[in-house]
């Protein structure tokens, strides 16, 4: 029995670990760049925008959920996918590669777990599902059993019934980084003596 060669891994799993590399190889070369021309100063800012884009981006959320009826679903999606991605891009730069205080740690890892998960929902989802429906409609084609076309799948299947779970993980993770970046956001407050 041949297996095709494109492959649930191949034709989107790697796809989603580059873009994940680029928001990582980008947080890299930007920290190395503010340090290195001496515009640290510069990140401990970038906070405030990446914030703003990350909070700017749910707007999609309220609309998928009708909370708000303006703007197109497809586009608003695009937006928070951006969004979200250039966000956190500047919301990494702005933690740096300093461990000085564990409440914007705590925040910056959710925050990571948060873009993972939300990429596994746009990247790999609806495509992985289209992927193992045509490859078990190819393998019906081809004349093989139920059971031999669930064989031959069976691998993807399973690969996708794990991303199926990403909304479980999604929204509360999400909840958790907006807890602990408001945390962090309220000590610095109270820090510069602003509360």
């Amino acid at each position: 029995m041949h297996i095709s060669k494109s492959s649930l891994w191949r034709g989107h799993v790697l796809p989603f670990a580059l873009l994940l590399g680029l928001l990582a190889a980008a947080t890299l070369a930007g920290d190395y760049l503010l340090h290195r021309l001496n515009l640290v100063w510069v990140g401990r800012y970038l906070g405030i925008p990446g914030t703003v884009l990350i909070i700017g981006s749910l707007y999609y959320s309220a609309r998928k959920r009708k909370w708000v009826t303006k703007g197109d679903p497809k586009s608003l999606l695009t937006l928070h996918e951006f969004g979200a991605w250039l966000g956190s891009l500047m919301v990494l730069l702005h933690a740096g590669i300093h461990f000085n205080a564990i409440l914007p740690w705590l925040a910056t890892v959710a925050m990571g777990v948060n873009v993972i998960s939300g990429l596994v929902g746009k990247m790999l989802l609806s495509q992985s599902r289209q992927h193992v429906q045509g490859e078990r409609e190819r393998f019906q084609l081809r004349g093989l059993s139920k059971a031999e076309v669930d064989q031959a799948v069976f691998w993807d299947a399973v690969a996708l019934g794990a991303m199926a779970q990403w909304r479980k993980v999604h929204i509360p993770i999400f909840i958790v980084f907006a807890v602990l970046a408001l945390g962090h956001m309220v000590s610095i407050f109270l820090f510069w003596g602003w509360l």
